[in-house]
């Protein structure tokens, strides 16, 4: 896969674009029409102005920047955002502020970066017992003991 189309849905919006050549994700960025301010403890929803095919049995998974988490405290708001290979409607990434200040986003700021990766889609089967293991039940933290 060499290729996702992308459909710039306003004038204006950002194609995404890798930061590097090695880069696993690539760089979402806002389409707004004013600056959009995040208050602490807020949530907003921020808008990219593109669509895109995500190839079937894929998900473009949406993931935070590291600088912009780390130096202002901005985030996505669900973690990791999931976008459907079914999906075409606009990409909107739901940022929210962990920070004690406002932060300010503008247009065409780097807010997020996606990784195309493939999904498996198994079927789910209902049964009375599952094959053992070492670990079995044991759950939080147990495999630091």
């Amino acid at each position: 896969m060499s290729e996702i189309r992308v459909k710039k849905l306003r004038e204006g919006a950002t194609l995404p674009t890798y930061g590097t050549p090695y880069a696993a994700g690539a760089d979402l960025y806002a389409c707004l029409e004013q600056e959009i301010t995040i208050a602490p403890g807020e949530t907003v929803f921020v808008p990219t102005g593109i669509a895109m095919e995500v190839p079937a049995h894929c998900a473009g998974l949406i993931y935070a920047r590291s600088g912009l988490a780390c130096k202002r405290g901005l985030a996505p708001a669900n973690k990791v955002g999931v976008v459907d290979s079914d999906y075409r409607g606009e990409i909107i990434v739901v940022l929210h502020n962990h920070g004690s200040e406002p932060q300010t986003i503008a247009n065409g700021e780097r807010i997020a970066q996606m990784v195309i990766t493939p999904v498996l889609t198994p079927a789910y089967v209902e049964t009375e017992e599952l094959t053992d293991t070492v670990r079995a039940n044991q759950g939080f933290g147990s495999t630091g003991k």
